[in-house]
């Protein structure tokens, strides 16, 4: 049996006070919309909501919505605020759901297991993506997406190609996008004063180095300080 979250219209200005005093009363200032109809400004049960939001489902359950004077309408939460400070729902957008056409929502990805590269080899699992999106009849979608990833080895991949497939859902990430993956542990970052040391250690061993430069220029100084005098003794040869 579907949850049920009874609204009751709004009236009056749609404004930050009003709003303020809908919270005040202990309610939630909400709107409903969807194609045919035109949108609803409601008040809602804070308490009703949060027990959606942190079902299984999440923001992808579908429930009833019955307002005063009008029919029952199937829906699901598609936006929600909080105030920063409490965390405490301050808005909630709601939308009509018809059940036979196809939703696009993001449903959450369950790993499973502990890969071998984690256990043998010392890595880590890294889940890069926590949600997909995925395109199906509102009745079809799922909970979560679960994944066995106990077989990744050092650097395994897990890909959408790799999660489980259906008729009933089509996903709409790439199939080569990365789901997880097995990755080594990084090396710690060197410290200011690591670097430092490493930085003087070069420079005196640079210093170090000159002195052995200039010695190797001696010889070449000595060799032309020696033309000079090869070239004054051809000189008596010249005058003979």
């Amino acid at each position: 049996m579907s949850e049920v979250v009874v609204a009751k219209p709004r009236e009056g200005k749609f404004n930050k006070n009003a709003a303020r005093r809908v919270r005040v009363a202990g309610k939630i200032p909400a709107v409903l919309y969807g194609p045919g109809h035109d949108p609803v400004a409601i008040e809602v049960d804070p308490k009703q909501i949060s027990r959606i939001l942190f079902s299984e489902t999440g923001h992808n359950t579908i429930f009833d919505v019955e307002v005063a004077g009008q029919s029952a309408a199937k829906a699901m939460i598609v936006d929600w605020q909080r105030e920063p400070l409490n965390d405490n729902l301050i808005h909630i957008d709601l939308k009509r759901i018809a059940l036979d056409k196809t939703l696009r929502v993001s449903v959450r990805v369950k790993l499973l297991g502990i890969p071998l590269g984690v256990k043998n080899s010392g890595g880590i699992l890294d889940q890069v993506l926590r949600e997909v999106e995925i395109e199906c009849l509102p009745a079809d979608i799922p909970a979560n997406i679960a994944v066995d990833v106990s077989h990744l080895e050092m650097h395994g991949v897990m890909r959408i190609s790799g999660l489980p497939h259906s008729d009933v859902i089509k996903y709409l990430n790439s199939e080569d996008a990365t789901v997880a993956h097995v990755v080594s542990i990084r090396e710690e970052a060197p410290t200011a004063a690591e670097v430092e040391a490493a930085a003087t250690a070069a420079a005196a061993a640079a210093t170090a180095a000159e002195p052995e430069v200039a010695k190797k220029g001696k010889p070449e100084d000595a060799a032309a300080a020696k033309k000079p005098e090869a070239a004054a003794g051809k000189k008596p040869d010249a005058k003979k």
